[in-house]
């Protein structure tokens, strides 16, 4: 790739207007680039407005690094079984780093032209309790932002220190848009940044509550992360040297609470975004039929020996698994989002996970698992109980959890476990080799066990999962749960 152009906004075609901004993303990772970019751009290329997006990463330089040297523009690589369709973006116009220079990021989110800000900061950026929603009080960034509002370090403080500084101005608040995979995001964040502001001034909290707005929304796009060789091979087909395409499916869904302050927004209904008054239905089919298969097939199917959900799925065993948990234990929790079939999605999406072009690594999925678990696959569980159903598959992908972040595999080899409680959690199967008190030690962390932590009839389902596990392997006793 040595002698490969860098790829740069002169590679737009002739007379392409870059937008001015009017949007702060804060977290610009993979996910916002390869599936929000695409609508907001498709939206202006619509019906135009000046809707670009300063990215801000809250910690690391090395997007704003990758990009800043081509113009901000970068390739989206669309997969699909009959090969791959490349794209431009142009949406980001610039990459600030919150670390290195966070009046600079204050600044721009205070300034009048930015309308809404977005966020795929990933569940444990909202520094809350993933059981209960609420604000964690002892992170000690979050100690920090409330001591020092003019430098903050998290999310929830550039909210409402740039949010306060707009009301000192007579600015009206943006809106803020979380696009992270959390039942009710928007009524979530609302909720962390009233209780953050009033820890600090109850009438800028009151002004928040009320003039300010959270819409809710639901994203679904499966996009892998980028590899060395997925950049070389951008570069052969492009002849450009782009050193942050991003890799995704074709399928993409967007639906959106529509609520903004003074309904100031893109036209993302003129790009396929469903504007909607209540996202609920949506959200909870989502992260409940394909989010909890993604977990169940990432612990399990890791501990089984396959590296892709693609490779998980191509296994019966895995197969049958996914529909056994939509069938029985998942769709019977749902209301299914009007003119939805469930039993059609659940197929649908047995088929995006067979693509064959998208190496989603079960590695990846199972990454932060103690912040992903309450939502996707606790929350079913728990319904199931209430209406006296039992979950056995449900329960089996948790003690694959319990066991995967314990930091070893079935061979007594080293996982890479990248998890907020991964310290409290290393070794923890092994040092409890009787199934109950193994049990019992997890159910501990009341932080992403919530009150199923004192639900008896979990707690046996749980001992058996986890004897299984041990007595079988994760293959085996997933085939002895579907056979």
């Amino acid at each position: 790739m040595s002698g490969t152009k860098r790829l740069s906004a002169t590679d737009l075609p002739d007379g392409t207007q870059r937008p001015k901004p009017g949007i702060v993303h804060l977290g610009l990772g993979a996910f916002f680039r390869a599936h929000v970019a695409t609508y907001l751009a498709d939206a202006m290329a619509q019906s135009g407005g000046d809707w670009g997006v300063i990215g801000a990463s809250l910690q690391s330089p090395g997007m704003r690094d990758r990009l800043a040297p081509q113009d901000f523009v970068y390739t989206t690589v669309e997969l699909g079984p009959e090969g791959k369709h490349h794209r431009l973006i142009d949406v980001v116009t610039d990459v600030l780093v919150a670390r290195e220079d966070p009046g600079k990021l204050l600044d721009v989110m205070s300034a009048p032209e930015i309308r809404l800000v977005t966020l795929t900061i990933t569940e444990k950026g909202y520094c809350h309790v993933p059981a209960t929603g609420r604000l964690r009080t002892d992170d000690p960034d979050i100690a920090h932002d409330l001591d020092t509002p003019a430098h903050p370090r998290t999310a929830l403080g550039f909210l409402v220190e740039a949010l306060g500084r707009r009301r000192e101005k007579g600015l009206r608040p943006f809106t803020v848009l979380s696009c992270d995979n959390l039942p009710e995001n928007g009524e979530v964040l609302c909720g962390l940044v009233l209780e953050f502001a009033m820890a600090r001034d109850p009438a800028l909290a009151e002004w928040i509550r009320t003039e300010a707005r959270f819409p809710n929304c639901m994203v679904d796009r499966i996009v892998p992360a980028t590899t060395e060789q997925d950049i070389e091979d951008v570069s052969s087909a492009t002849g450009r040297l782009d050193l942050a395409p991003v890799m995704h499916e074709p399928f993409r869904q967007w639906v959106v609470q529509d609520d903004f302050v003074d309904a100031d927004r893109p036209d993302l209904a003129a790009a396929g975004v469903e504007m909607v008054a209540d996202v609920a239905a949506f959200e909870k089919m989502k992260l409940r039929c394909l989010n909890g298969t993604h977990s169940a097939l990432a612990y399990l199917g890791y501990l089984a020996g396959h590296a892709t959900i693609c490779d998980a799925v191509s296994d019966p065993v895995f197969e049958h698994m996914c529909r056994d948990l939509w069938q029985n234990e998942i769709i019977p929790t749902l209301t299914p989002p009007e003119n939805t079939d469930l039993a059609a999605y659940a197929d649908a999406l047995l088929g995006r996970y067979r693509n064959p072009a998208i190496r989603h690594a079960t590695w990846q999925i199972a990454m932060d698992g103690s912040q992903k678990l309450p939502q996707r696959i606790l929350g079913t569980i728990a319904d199931n109980l209430r209406a006296g159903r039992p979950c056995p598959g449900l329960s089996l992908a948790v003690a694959a959890w319990m066991k995967y972040v314990s930091g070893l595999d079935e061979a007594g080899q080293p996982i890479d476990v990248r998890d907020p409680l991964a310290g409290q959690l290393h070794g923890l199967w092994q040092a409890h080799p009787e199934a109950k008190a193994r049990v019992d030690a997890y159910l501990a962390h009341h932080s992403v066990f919530g009150d199923l932590a004192y639900d008896a009839q979990f707690r046996t389902s749980l001992i058996d999962a986890c004897d299984a596990l041990d007595r079988l392997g994760a293959r085996a006793a997933v085939e002895g749960l579907v056979s």
